[in-house]
């Protein structure tokens, strides 16, 4: 199965829906946070998909959640915006979230810059950010055999 990571749209639908166009088998696209208005819009127009998200520090008056935890192909994934867990300035208190939800892959965003690290058991991923110039995106593979692959791309 594949999951599309993205976060940080700021309102750039254009970035939102190449990155969906780019992974047409995703059969389930997370947005970590400062998206609403865009998270909405896929809820809306994609029905073939789960579609997950989580509110971001720009996101006023979103009724989403701030975190998110979920199983997919019997991994558990861990969903945050990463403001709430001072994501700029360390990783270590989201770590320590996500292994309290005994998460396989923790996905934040916030901070606009990609990172895609293992830790000890746990897959680490901000996808950076889906808008402006250098936008980039997430995904992730769960395999047959429960597997994970996680890769980074950015859209030109």
């Amino acid at each position: 199965m594949r999951i599309l990571v993205v976060s940080d749209t700021h309102g750039d639908l254009r970035n939102l829906l190449s990155a969906v166009k780019a992974q047409p088998n995703a059969e389930v696209i997370i947005h970590c946070g400062d998206g609403d208005e865009q998270v909405q819009y896929l809820k809306n127009t994609i029905k073939d998909k789960m579609i997950v998200g989580v509110r971001g520090n720009c996101d006023f008056g979103s009724t989403l959640p701030s975190k998110e935890t979920l199983r997919v192909c019997g991994k558990t994934i861990f969903v945050t915006h990463g403001h709430l867990y001072q994501a700029k300035f360390t990783t270590y208190n989201l770590v320590c979230a996500a292994r309290e939800e005994k998460a396989d892959i923790l996905l934040f965003g916030h901070t606009h810059n990609a990172m895609n690290e293992y830790d000890d058991g746990l897959y680490i991923m901000n996808p950076g950010a889906c808008s402006g110039y250098r936008a980039s995106y997430g995904y992730i593979d769960i395999t047959e055999k429960g597997d994970i692959v996680t890769n980074i791309v950015t859209l030109k």
